[in-house]
């Protein structure tokens, strides 16, 4: 991006590149959370929902490449240190230590709930002042309301298994 494109925004750049850089650790911490919770994960449902953590680990990766080219657009520098990632990304990481099917989805939806929150807030900041940011960013809101309702649709479906399995048994 130009000067006069960065001239015109209309808005505070360098706080625009700061939670572009927040939004950026996050994206990395989640695709990590889904890869490495994809490669762990036990219990019922495994084989349905390990390629679908996949999808998801990839397309947090592709919304990683869409952040750093903006934050590169707007004159700024990516975080280069991925031990900075924990301290400006806000939602953080969750170590699977419990590998169950039901555990790896919830830390996966907590994550998504702070991502569509940190997508929300960069679309209200850019909106009507940055339309490619914006643009960009509810392109990648759209994706993480998505893998919201995917997660819960999976624990649904775990809790109406288990209340099935249970009806068997009485």
């Amino acid at each position: 991006m130009g000067k006069h494109g960065i001239e015109i925004l209309k808005i505070d750049v360098k706080e625009l590149i700061r939670m572009l850089n927040g939004a950026l650790s996050e994206e990395w911490l989640a695709y990590y959370q889904y890869w490495i919770g994809a490669r762990v994960m036990e219990g019922p449902m495994r084989s349905e929902i390990e390629p679908e953590l996949l999808v998801h680990a990839d397309q947090e990766l592709n919304h990683a490449v869409m952040v750093v080219d903006r934050i590169i657009q707007l004159g700024g520098t990516p975080v280069l240190n991925p031990s900075e990632w924990m301290k400006l990304g806000r939602c953080g990481y969750d170590e699977p230590t419990d590998p169950y099917v039901e555990a790896i989805l919830d830390q996966n939806l907590k994550g998504e709930r702070c991502a569509i929150q940190r997508y929300q807030d960069i679309a209200n900041f850019t909106g009507g002042k940055d339309h490619a940011t914006h643009q960009m960013a509810t392109t990648i809101l759209n994706e993480e309301l998505e893998h919201e309702q995917d997660i819960e649709d999976w624990i649904n479906d775990i809790q109406r298994m288990k209340e099935d399995l249970k009806k068997l048994k009485l």
